[in-house]
């Protein structure tokens, strides 16, 4: 976060992690303390994180501790890739130690009653995330999940941003879990979560006219 994946996208933003500097030239030098930097911790003021690199961020920790540089295109005129740059696994300065309890708590986001995707499970597939939902003073939220599976040997890590959504359980979460369950077993058998997601509207008709 705050840098450039470096995939093959010829665009792209590196975001913003604050630093102190940004800070002082915000506020001025020693003229801001811990309040004014709290929210950082549940991924607001001025942080600023792509889709991709959220998605990404999901990959680290699904892998414990490593990730691959995201890339679209996998062959060229029937040639695979063989660019290192998105083969050779990169380490975050993480302990692997330290994710077993932020999965364990993204688990729980599907398993425990009281979790904010607990109407998104799917059956027979473990799946780890984690809502969010981006306050917007122009209209509606925006509705956020990031998501992997299975918790076991991950092979899928996502990021589900939609506009004016509203909370992240409510439309981000339940299209994470059924491209989730398509990806891996090939199709999706909870067709009423199905058929709510496609029928749904959050385009204000008024204001396309």
């Amino acid at each position: 976060m705050g840098n450039f994946l470096n995939n093959d996208l010829y665009t792209g933003r590196k975001g913003r992690v604050p630093s102190v500097d940004f800070y002082n030239r915000q506020y001025g030098k020693k003229r801001w303390k811990a309040p004014t930097v709290i929210s950082l911790s549940i991924g607001q003021d001025a942080l600023v994180v792509s889709p991709i690199q959220m998605a990404n961020m999901c990959a680290a920790i699904a892998n414990r501790g490593y990730y691959f540089t995201p890339h679209v295109v996998r062959k060229i005129g029937g040639k695979a890739l063989t660019d290192s740059s998105y083969t050779v696994a990169k380490h975050t300065s993480i302990e692997e130690k330290h994710f077993k309890t932020i999965i364990k708590g993204m688990e729980k986001v599907y398993t425990s009653n009281h979790g904010t995707a607990k109407n998104a499970r799917v059956k027979n597939i473990e799946i780890c995330g984690k809502t969010g939902t981006a306050e917007n003073p122009h209209g509606e939220d925006h509705s956020i999940f990031i998501a992997f599976a299975p918790k076991r040997k991950p092979q899928i890590a996502i990021a589900v941003y939609v506009e004016n959504g509203g909370w992240g359980s409510t439309w981000a979460a339940p299209i994470a879990s059924l491209m989730i369950e398509q990806y891996l077993t090939g199709q999706v058998n909870n067709t009423e979560r199905e058929n709510f997601i496609l029928s749904g509207n959050l385009i204000d008709t008024e204001n396309e006219k």
